[in-house]
């Protein structure tokens, strides 16, 4: 078999990646404030959607935003304090940029590992494996 032939059989059986990337959307935060709480209301989608950990992003929530958080019996997470909506979506949105998105070829088909007391983003898409 040649060069070509071996390339085509190659490129045939390669998964199509580019579907992913054109379907990933993060969902938008929907919030609602009760009292001095402001409710996360479909965080489990994100949840679902970026496929990390709750307690993951609810500790980057909490980092980036200042405040106490944690998730009731529902999945919604609840934040102390009041927050609008464009301020929880760039914290997500640099969540998704440090530990989703591949830093080499940009997918989101990655998923995160610990090895020797680092974390590591590892693209399954490219094999990128890069500290975060």
């Amino acid at each position: 078999m040649d060069y070509d032939e071996q390339l085509e059989r190659a490129l045939e059986a390669k998964p199509d990646i580019a579907a992913k990337e054109s379907r990933f959307e993060v969902p938008d935060p929907k919030l609602r404030t009760e009292g001095n709480v402001t409710v996360f209301e479909n965080f489990q989608a994100l949840l679902d959607r970026l496929d990390r950990e709750d307690e993951h992003v609810l500790k980057f929530l909490q980092d980036e935003l200042g405040t106490a958080a944690q998730i009731d019996e529902r999945g919604r997470a609840r934040l102390t304090g009041e927050f609008n909506e464009s301020r929880v979506q760039a914290v997500i949105d640099e969540y998704v940029d440090q530990y989703v998105i591949c830093p080499e070829c940009g997918l989101p088909d990655t998923h995160l590992t610990h090895e020797q007391g680092a974390e590591l983003l590892e693209c399954d898409a490219c094999g990128a494996r890069s500290s975060v």
